[in-house]
């Protein structure tokens, strides 16, 4: 069975039903098997070079191929598959080209369209072309310049590697199906009556130009005169010669002749999902096919000037991971993609999740080792669903504080852990050292502050080394072996390769130091829509397992937006 793939590059289709003015603000969607029709014998005669013109129906006869082709065509009632479309409009006045007043007069007009995005239309009829038919369908679809208005470009081809599915149509003729049920309605497009047939043109053709001639009898002995052959063919000519003269019959010549729809046509109903044209704003839909689990997701963040210096701060990872989380949840609840447990960390109910921490981590990180955040990394234990996955691909921009304009996110990868060390360069080093992966590590460094969860007391479970073993304890991670906490302004040891300053010391003399552990009592510390901090202050840390462990690590309060992140380190 022959089907158009047929895309709309501007996205928008233009078209009025037929018999109705472009100021009722209708819009004829799906187009109409005899708009399909028309369109495709004017690209022959346009693009194919074929003697004659649309103009002139009777003079002009398309090759036997092509008029084999269009009277199969015409002879099925087709079936649509309808992508995403939403009717809108514009309002404009139109110069009428008269002064009046010393102004010139206008008149307003209505320019109504479908906006279908890059959505995919498929017309299917079922017929059997042989195989020169096909072969001129495909031709005259590959030159189809528009279809309806000439602002409705459109790409068209013939589906020979069977992409689209006939069984999966959401717009069919009425004839031989029952009411579908709720969730469908009626409406009507202009369709060509079968060539032949007992009820098709050639038979009410001869009915009706028999009928128009009978006014005006032959007599049977009498040579007719001139004028009574000029009133007979005056007659009969409303009535086109056959099928294909009808199709390329113009307005102007319909209204010559008094007809309110062309001849040769008919009003079909068919049946199409009451929301296949939404009027105003598109309702979101859920995705069709779930996409399968992820484990992680990198996203990019750069500037519209591609200044990396205008990008956010290192100490601002804690805002910049809450801004991003509460941009999901918008877009969550904009697309009514429903409730998301990775990304929220509570049920459908709004309570914990009783596995602590296996919900989402968005991490913030700066892989270029230049003080500035370019990357968002946003990690689930429990994986990352196809509607958290749907969330994260819609953003398209987030914000910082003091920035002139939005900051760009483009998703970089996806997939598992040990994929995301794949990537080249220092991004892939970076990577490799937060996340350890495969093989793991034993020793571990603090890259962001850890902030202690609860109130620090000297000693006990509540003391710093009694809170770093819960936290590592409720995550599913061994015990440590030893820890320490470093002092950035002797233990060398802490140094990370940013920016390094030169300040001057007591004694006067200079000496490099790190301006990232520097900078750990910048950081801000406090969530904007969270519980404050318990402790104002972070820590440097380094802590040591028995064993390799697997990151990302992430420990502390805060831990879910950026802080207590740590890296790991080779053994000396």
């Amino acid at each position: 069975m022959p089907t158009l793939l047929l895309r709309f590059p501007g996205g928008r289709y233009h078209a009025t039903p037929s018999g109705h003015h472009v100021n009722e603000g209708l819009i004829e969607w799906p187009p109409a098997p005899w708009r399909i029709l028309r369109a495709l014998l004017a690209t022959g005669y346009s693009a194919l070079g074929w003697a004659g013109d649309m103009a002139q129906p009777l003079a002009s006869q398309p090759p036997a191929e092509a008029r084999a082709l269009i009277l199969k065509l015409a002879g099925t009632l087709p079936t649509y598959r309808l992508p995403p479309s939403t009717g809108t409009h514009t309002r404009h006045y139109m110069p009428l080209g008269v002064i009046d007043k010393g102004r010139e007069k206008t008149t307003l007009v209505f320019d109504t369209w479908a906006k279908i995005g890059e959505g995919i239309l498929t017309v299917t009829w079922g017929v059997e072309l042989s195989e020169g038919e096909s072969a001129m369908l495909g031709r005259l679809a590959e030159r189809l310049g528009y279809l309806g208005r000439s602002e409705s470009w459109v790409e068209a081809h013939v589906d020979s590697a069977g992409i689209a599915t006939p069984d999966a149509t959401d717009c069919f003729p009425e004839c031989g199906h029952v009411n579908p049920g709720p969730g469908w309605e009626q409406i009507a497009l202009l369709a060509p009556l079968p060539a032949g047939g007992s009820d098709g043109y050639a038979a009410w053709r001869e009915a009706a130009a028999s009928a128009a001639l009978a006014a005006f009898p032959l007599a049977a002995k009498e040579k007719p005169s001139k004028q009574f052959l000029k009133q007979r063919a005056k007659a009969e000519a409303p009535y086109p010669i056959d099928l294909i003269a009808c199709l390329q019959t113009d307005t102007t010549e319909l209204r010559r002749h008094g007809w309110s729809q062309p001849p040769g046509s008919r009003r079909v109903f068919y049946w199409r999902k009451t929301d296949a044209l939404e009027i105003g704003a598109p309702k979101s839909r859920r995705p069709n096919r779930k996409a399968p689990e992820v484990e992680a997701i990198l996203i990019a963040i750069s500037t519209a000037s591609g200044n990396d210096h205008a990008l956010p701060s290192i100490t601002r990872t804690l805002p910049q991971a809450e801004l991003l989380h509460r941009q999901l949840g918008g877009t969550l609840k904009a697309l009514r993609l429903g409730h998301s447990m990775v990304l929220s960390g509570c049920d459908e109910n709004r309570q914990p999740l009783k596995l602590p921490h296996r919900h989402a981590h968005i991490l913030p990180l700066d892989l270029d080792g230049d003080g500035h955040l370019e990357h968002i990394l946003i990690w689930a234990p429990m994986g990352l669903d196809s509607t958290a996955q749907a969330a994260v691909r819609k953003l398209r921009q987030t914000f910082t504080k003091g920035g002139d304009s939005a900051l760009r996110l483009a998703i970089e990868s996806s997939g598992d852990l040990n994929a995301l060390t794949q990537l080249p360069g220092s991004y892939g080093q970076r990577l490799r050292e937060l996340l350890a992966r495969p093989e793991g590590a034993a020793t571990w460094i603090t890259q962001t502050p850890f902030v202690a969860p609860r109130f620090l007391k000297p000693h006990g479970k509540n003391g710093l080394e009694g809170q770093i073993t819960a936290e590592l304890e409720v995550r599913g991670h061994p015990a440590i072996l030893r820890w320490k906490r470093l002092n950035p302004w002797a233990d060398r040891t802490a140094t990370v390769e940013v920016c390094p300053d030169v300040v001057v010391t007591e004694n006067k003399r200079p000496e490099q130091r790190d301006a990232q552990w520097i900078r750990f009592r910048h950081f801000v510390r406090d969530r904007r829509d969270g519980p404050p901090a318990p402790v104002p202050f972070g820590f440097a840390l380094e802590i040591h397992f028995g064993q390799p462990v697997k990151g990302p690590l992430c420990l502390g309060y805060g831990s879910h937006f950026g802080l207590g992140l740590f890296k790991s380190i080779a053994p000396e």
